[in-house]
């Protein structure tokens, strides 16, 4: 249903339940949390999130699952998947969601909840849930609005559309659109380097002032980046960056 592998310094997690368009049932997200935990421990420099069998990323919550639901469990059922793309926001390692085909409902937000986005052409996003009656519950009401803006994302929530891959770039909702001069994962290995060799301890301060400060005013947000950037000066990789600069030679990351 979920398998990792390791190209290079990357953890691969496939989502593979190609018959269902890789669907996210309870199990599904139970073994994703369980592959996370190992990522964490993991020497991984980075995560490419990508879906099996080449028409779909993931076409969202498995809808036969749902069906007969009552309260308790389509709450517990949220909090799961909640849960799960919270660790992916804030893994310890960076994360690449590599889109081809369908991204809908809760693809869409796992996608969201990874630190970069990548599309091929054939990419399509979305958050249906709408056509069903029903509210996106892993994510997307909030995540997507921080993302593209507050009116942008009421207008895909409520039509329930999907976003092609331009739109979804030209909106910002993709870091990156893919050619076909090679295969779809070695572009996402390439763009993924770009961080990887870099501290992780840094880029995670990175990530931190910048995702908090989304939820606080310019001087509270402004006084969180200075506790980050006087904390990077005190780590391993921020005393040898500064001494690396001054030697005219390559800092040696540590990851402390």
């Amino acid at each position: 249903m979920v398998s990792m592998s390791r190209l290079a310094e990357f953890a691969i997690v496939t989502l593979d339940r190609v018959k269902v368009l890789n669907a996210l049932n309870q199990e599904t997200l139970r073994l994703l949390d369980n592959l996370l935990t190992q990522i964490e421990a993991s020497d991984a420099r980075g995560v490419i999130f990508t879906g099996a069998g080449g028409t779909a990323f993931c076409a969202g919550a498995d809808i036969a699952e749902l069906v007969d639901r009552d309260l308790n469990a389509a709450y517990q059922g949220t909090i799961l998947g909640q849960k799960v793309f919270s660790r992916i926001e804030t893994l310890r390692q960076p994360s690449i969601a590599l889109v081809e085909g369908l991204a809908l409902g809760g693809g869409c937000e796992l996608a969201l909840a990874c630190t970069f986005r990548l599309a091929t052409a054939k990419a399509r996003f979305g958050l249906p849930e709408i056509k069903l009656g029903l509210v996106p519950g892993f994510g997307g009401t909030q995540r997507l609005a921080r993302l593209i803006g507050l009116s942008r994302s009421l207008e895909i929530q409520m039509s329930g559309r999907f976003v092609g891959a331009e739109e979804a770039h030209q909106i910002g909702l993709v870091n990156r659109l893919l050619g076909e001069d090679a295969p779809a994962l070695e572009q996402a290995l390439t763009y993924g380097r770009q961080f990887s060799g870099r501290s992780l301890v840094t880029l995670n301060l990175i990530r931190e002032a910048t995702r908090r400060g989304l939820d606080m005013s310019l001087n509270d947000g402004l006084e969180l980046e200075a506790q980050l950037s006087t904390l990077s000066f005190q780590s391993n990789d921020g005393r040898d960056g500064l001494a690396a600069f001054l030697q005219k030679r390559q800092p040696v990351v540590s990851d402390s």
